[in-house]
């Protein structure tokens, strides 16, 4: 099978993650609106550039990107690339054309060692967009730190900017919606959402890398409680007057998202919204590849391993290959509108 090299600014990217309480990791991935918010204006016109289901994610038609250097967050895995990763049975894609991208649960692990997993990237980037994911379960338990998430491919970071969809770490049972910048970026939104305001300051640095983040309240938002209500959809619009994310649990997913028709104005209060008010979107976000991985321990996952209520260390962790039986990706499709 035919695939193309990684883009050598994708490989380089630092994956950032946006843990709000966790200011001194050095992880490395990486005034209010005066008007209403751009889903409340724009028109149900949308049209579909990109839809990415089954062996997209996988085979020559799409190209995807397996990222396979060692990882940019310290985390304790091996990044597979494409045909390894197919090959050990860590992406798959089933008789349904849901696609599975897992962490290792068959090899001997080393304490402190590591366990292979799966990153990838997409073969296009984007400026602006309306990013629908629909994924039936994500990777949970202790240890791990999943990401879905794009980023500048043409920037070093922070610059291009990054909007973290879904992350968190080892129990957490609230997923975080994060966006990281350069300089000159803050987030003062007054529009009403579901989530919790964790921080402001959008702009980033490797040794300041909170970004401006919310906490989602729903339970069914991340880990365990995402699985057992059968996953669910998350979708979000990009544009020059901010970036808004909605979450959708399965058995609340709109009709027209199911449908191919998309209409944002419909779609109710939004989990975060982003405005350019406090921040020139155009500049700071720019050229963005989206990603998806799960990473062990590493710069997040590992200092807050302990207070996460988790059994031993991080490092032990690792060697217990039963520990990683739910830390899978089952992905139904990502589609990209414009």
């Amino acid at each position: 099978m035919i695939r193309s090299a990684v883009t050598a600014a994708v490989l380089a990217l630092p994956l950032a993650a946006s843990a709000v309480h966790q200011d001194a990791a050095l992880r490395r991935r990486h005034a209010g609106l005066a008007h209403s918010p751009t889903y409340m204006r724009r028109a149900s016109n949308y049209t579909l550039q990109n839809k990415f289901v089954g062996e997209d994610f996988l085979y020559v038609a799409s190209n995807w990107n397996f990222f396979s250097e060692s990882d940019p967050t310290s985390g304790l895995v091996q990044y597979l690339d494409a045909d390894a990763a197919e090959a050990a049975g860590l992406a798959t894609v089933d008789c349904n054309n849901v696609t599975t991208l897992a962490v290792d649960t068959n090899e001997t692990v080393s304490i402190g060692g590591l366990r292979k997993s799966v990153r990838i990237s997409s073969p296009e980037t984007y400026n602006s967009g309306l990013f629908i994911a629909d994924f039936q379960a994500m990777p949970f338990g202790c240890g791990l730190w999943p990401a879905y998430w794009t980023v500048s491919a043409s920037a070093t970071w922070p610059d291009g900017g990054e909007i973290d969809i879904i992350e968190g770490v080892n129990l957490n049972t609230e997923n975080q919606i994060t966006l990281h910048s350069g300089p000159d970026c803050t987030l003062n939104n007054t529009q009403k959402v579901t989530s919790n305001l964790d921080g402001t300051q959008c702009a980033s640095s490797p040794g300041a890398d909170s970004g401006c983040a919310y906490s989602q309240t729903d339970p069914r938002s991340f880990g365990a409680g995402f699985n057992n209500a059968s996953g669910g959809v998350f979708a979000h619009l990009w544009n020059t007057d901010g970036v808004t994310v909605w979450f959708f649990s399965r058995d609340e997913i709109p009709s027209d998202i199911t449908a191919g028709t998309p209409d944002p104005t419909s779609w109710g209060t939004p989990a975060a919204i982003f405005p350019d008010t406090g921040c020139d979107i155009s500049s700071h976000f720019y050229d963005h590849a989206i990603v998806l991985d799960t990473t062990i321990c590493g710069d997040w996952a590992g200092p807050a391993y302990t207070s996460s209520g988790c059994p031993g260390t991080c490092e032990e962790i690792v060697a217990n290959a039963t520990n990683f039986e739910n830390a899978k990706w089952l992905v139904n499709y990502i589609s990209v509108y414009q």
